[in-house]
C-alpha cells in the first residue's frame, strides 16, 4: 500500500480547496434564494431569516409548472430522436471499412467545428416559412440536427472498441442488419447512451438563446426564458430569479446523480477507443 506522506496531505488540501471553490456558486444560489428582498445586498453573507416564500412566488407568478412541462417535452423528444438517429448513423460508420465510411465520419465532425451562428438566420427564415415559429417542434428539430454530430462522434468512438463477434453470431442465426443492431448492438451501447443522454439533456434544458429566438412571444416558453421574466429594465426580482434557478436545476441534478456512473463509464470506454 502507498504510504501517507506530506505530499499526499498537501494534495488532499489542494483538492479540498478546489472543491470549496466550486461550491461557492452553489452556496450563493441557495443562499440568495432563501433571502427576503430587503436582504440581498451581499450574496456571501449567510441568510439570517430563512424564507421559502420566494419559491412559492416564483412558482406561481411565472407559472413554472407549465414552463417545466414545456422544457421536459422539448428535452425528452429531442434526446430520443438524437439517440435513435445518432446510434443508427454511427453503426455503419464504425463497422464499414470502406473509404466512404471514414470520409462520412469526417463530414459529420465538421459539424462540431462550424459555429451555430452561421445557420442562425437561414434556420430562422426556414422555421418562419414552415409556420413553426412559436411552436416547440421548431426547437426539437433544431436540437436534433445541431447535436447530431457530437452524438454520432461519441457513438462511433464507442462502437469501434465493441467487438463484432456478437453481430456475426446473430447473422449466422438469421438476423438482418437492423434486427442485429436493435437486439444485439444497441443493448451493448448502454454506457455511451447514458453519456449521450445526460450531455444532451444538459444542453437542451439549459439553453436560453434558442428558445428566446424561436418561441419569443409564444405561451409555451422554456424554463430559462421564463425565469428571465423576473429581470426587467427598472425592477429585478433577484430573490425570485435565484429561487427559480434552484427549481430549474433540481430535476437535472437528480438525473445526473442517478446516471453519473453510466456517464463516467461511457466516457472512459470512448476514450479507450
Amino acid at each position: 500500500m502507498t504510504k501517507y506522506t506530506w505530499r499526499t496531505f498537501a494534495l488532499e488540501v489542494v483538492m479540498i480547496m478546489i472543491g470549496l471553490i466550486f461550491l461557492i456558486p452553489i452556496y450563493v444560489l441557495i443562499n440568495m434564494s432563501l433571502k427576503s428582498p430587503s436582504d440581498l445586498s451581499d450574496p456571501l453573507t449567510p441568510v439570517t431569516h430563512v424564507t421559502f416564500q420566494n419559491y412559492v412566488n416564483a412558482w406561481q407568478e411565472a407559472d413554472l409548472a407549465h414552463a417545466l412541462g414545456t422544457s421536459a417535452v422539448i428535452t425528452i423528444s429531442s434526446v430520443l430522436i438524437l439517440v435513435v438517429i445518432s446510434s443508427l448513423a454511427a453503426y455503419p460508420l464504425a463497422r464499414a471499412t470502406k473509404r466512404w465510411s471514414r470520409v462520412s465520419f469526417y463530414v459529420f465532425l465538421i459539424g462540431l467545428l462550424l459555429p451555430f451562428q452561421l445557420a442562425l438566420i437561414p434556420l430562422y427564415v426556414t422555421m418562419r416559412d414552415l409556420g413553426l415559429l412559436g411552436n416547440p417542434i421548431s426547437l426539437i428539430i433544431y436540437y436534433a440536427g445541431y447535436q447530431a454530430p457530437f452524438s454520432i462522434f461519441l457513438y462511433t468512438s464507442f462502437l469501434r472498441v465493441v467487438p463484432s463477434d456478437y453481430e456475426e453470431a446473430a447473422a449466422i442465426d438469421g438476423c438482418g442488419p437492423i434486427r442485429s443492431f436493435a437486439l444485439v448492438v444497441f443493448p451493448l451501447l448502454r454506457p455511451i447512451t447514458g453519456t449521450v443522454v445526460i450531455l444532451n439533456v444538459l444542453h437542451v434544458w439549459n439553453d436560453f438563446f434558442t428558445p428566446l429566438l424561436y418561441l419569443s412571444g409564444a405561451p409555451n416558453m422554456t424554463i430559462p426564458v421564463t425565469i428571465f421574466s423576473f429581470v426587467g429594465q427598472y425592477v429585478s426580482q433577484w430573490n425570485l430569479v435565484f429561487a427559480g434557478l434552484v427549481i430549474s436545476i433540481a430535476p437535472i441534478l437528480i438525473i445526473y446523480f442517478l446516471m453519473q456512473r453510466t456517464v463516467i463509464k461511457g466516457f472512459a470506454s470512448g476514450l479507450k477507443g
